[in-house]
């Protein structure tokens, strides 16, 4: 089962998400937070593997919420699910740790697919954020990575740590990390997640829901 903790201060709004992630047999609801200090509170108490937050949540915001349960627990895992696209915000979710980003409205299917996703330590962003993001950076439409760039990345995609790369390509965990510092240089990417979903949307990589 994927436990997720629902975190968004209009209670109609979660009861309905509550409602409808209640339909796929994988999922359970481990708790709602209305606020900021709730939702870290309840973070704590109840480990859920995906944290699914607007980034608009009192008295602060969602991405200063993120940084505090990423602090806390570097292992937690945030999807932002929320109405507001622009281009500060995105990067501010994705440099604060977020694992996806997806605007309500977004199809259902979307939406229980990033939270497998997420869950299993890969990273989604909906293609029209992701496009947003590509937009404002203005970085090459097809980047060209050498091949073992493209393997490194093949697997960041699929949620591996540097040493699990490591270990499937028979390299240094020093080299590996010379690998990803080049991935994102080339696909102007601040961290794992942003590089993973510029991929997706260039086509660089296959969803690891689809593979």
């Amino acid at each position: 089962m994927i436990r997720i903790l629902l975190a968004d201060d209009h209670p109609v709004v979660r009861e309905g998400l509550a409602a409808m992630l209640g339909t796929q047999p994988d999922f359970e609801i481990a708790g709602e937070a209305g606020d900021g200090p709730a939702t870290v509170s309840a973070a704590a108490l109840l480990r859920p593997d995906v944290v699914l937050m607007d980034i608009e949540i009192p008295p602060t915001d969602g991405i200063k919420v993120a940084e505090e349960l990423l602090r806390r627990d570097p292992a937690t895992k945030v999807l932002m699910f929320t109405a507001f696209d622009s281009h500060e915000r995105i990067v501010g979710a994705l440099g604060a740790g977020a694992h996806g980003y997806l605007l309500k409205g977004v199809p259902r299917e979307e939406l229980f697919a990033a939270i497998r996703t997420v869950a299993a330590g890969g990273s989604h962003l909906q293609s029209q954020v992701a496009a947003r993001l590509i937009r404002h950076v203005g970085i090459d439409p097809r980047p060209e990575l050498t091949s073992r760039q493209a393997e490194v990345l093949a697997l960041l995609a699929r949620g591996a740590t540097n040493k699990e790369i490591a270990v499937a390509l028979r390299v240094g965990e020093r080299t590996v990390k010379y690998h990803v510092t080049a991935i994102f240089d080339r696909l102007h990417a601040g961290n794992r997640t942003e590089a993973v979903a510029i991929a997706l949307q260039l086509g660089l990589v296959r969803s690891p829901s689809s593979a």
